[in-house]
């Protein structure tokens, strides 16, 4: 039998070894910058010193190579929340509109999955639920890697889609939303309260016709948060337990960004003002007709090229959004 305090213990250890790594990490990027800096500033007096060496090109290569490194930086120094470290939990939900949305739904998973893909993340699948006829009617995903959180609750509010529908037989324009909702996968060992008189457990048939995202047999769970009405459920696992355990996960991740919410609305009281991003604003537009343009309307960030944002290009508009957020 374990000693008192043990589990404890191994979770904080696996606290200190994961800010360990994460210090070391930004260390070794601050030696890397260094070094870049010290050779761009030799090119640079080589150059100097012999005008028309043909140095130049390799001084300019240098220099947007050194610029490159400090920008990553200081991206990385933007990501100090108390939860930016962490993994994500991204769950998307179709609005009305029925298969059009919910094809919109599933357009955004392939994006995230992409972006995630990408950046050398992985990502679980915790709960799916396919669509009537195409799309889905909602998903959620745990995205594990550094930094994933931080980067990702960019990409929490709703999400625009302006097209020409493959739905439709008359070729007509629709437009079609989902929201995509970005919670921080918190340990054990974070100070969210569950009392377990406070949960109601529902178990039943998972949804679907089995396949790679959800089995068969009466192992879904359903978990639901009296107090706040704040609901998870998973389905993919092959048994009930697992299925809990991810369920559990889900809703300690809510619980923990329900906090913060309420922590973020206190100081904009005290401030006076309220925060730029709530539940339900629309944050982004995809456009696909009459012309191509992917607009970011919290940062005006914009990208002509609707193809690559779809296939997981979405630094550009994370890292405005981090940045604005920087300057507040």
């Amino acid at each position: 039998m374990s000693q008192p305090g043990f589990w404890d213990d191994q979770e904080r250890s696996k606290a200190v070894i994961a800010e360990a790594k994460q210090v070391k990490r930004v260390l070794e990027h601050y030696k890397t910058v260094e070094q870049a800096y010290d050779e761009l500033e030799l090119l640079l007096q080589m150059v100097e010193e012999e005008p028309g060496s043909g140095l130049e090109h390799e001084l300019l290569e240098q220099a947007a190579t050194a610029a490159s490194l400090v920008e990553q930086l200081e991206l990385d120094a933007m990501l100090s929340g108390e939860y930016d470290s962490h993994n994500a939990i991204v769950a998307i939900h179709p609005g009305a509109g029925g298969t059009e949305s919910q094809d919109w739904a599933q357009m955004l998973l392939r994006m995230y999955t992409r972006w995630a893909e990408r950046r050398g993340f992985s990502v679980k699948t915790l709960d799916f639920l396919p669509g009537d006829e195409a799309g889905i009617k909602s998903v959620t995903l745990l995205v594990e890697g550094e930094n994933v959180y931080g980067y990702l609750k960019a990409e929490k509010g709703v999400h625009r889609l302006v097209r020409i529908s493959p739905f439709d037989s008359s070729g007509r324009r629709h437009t079609s939303f989902a929201s995509v909702d970005v919670t921080p996968d918190v340990d054990d060992d974070v100070d969210v309260q569950i009392n377990s008189d406070d949960l109601r457990v529902d178990t039943c048939r998972s949804s679907g016709a089995g396949g790679q995202h959800v089995n068969t047999t009466d192992s879904a769970i359903r978990i639901t948060h009296v107090p706040t009405g704040l609901v998870a459920s998973c389905q993919t696992e092959r048994s009930q337990h697992a299925n809990r355990d991810s369920a559990m996960k889900i809703l300690r991740s809510k619980l923990a960004e329900r906090l913060m919410a309420e922590q973020r609305a206190k100081m904009d009281e005290i401030k006076g003002e309220q925060g730029d991003i709530a539940w339900g604003n629309q944050i982004r537009s995809y456009v696909f007709c009459p012309y191509t343009m992917v607009k970011d309307h919290r940062t005006n960030a914009e990208i002509g090229n609707v193809d690559s944002v779809m296939d997981g290009q979405l630094d550009p508009f994370i890292e405005a959004y981090l940045r604005s957020q920087s300057h507040k």
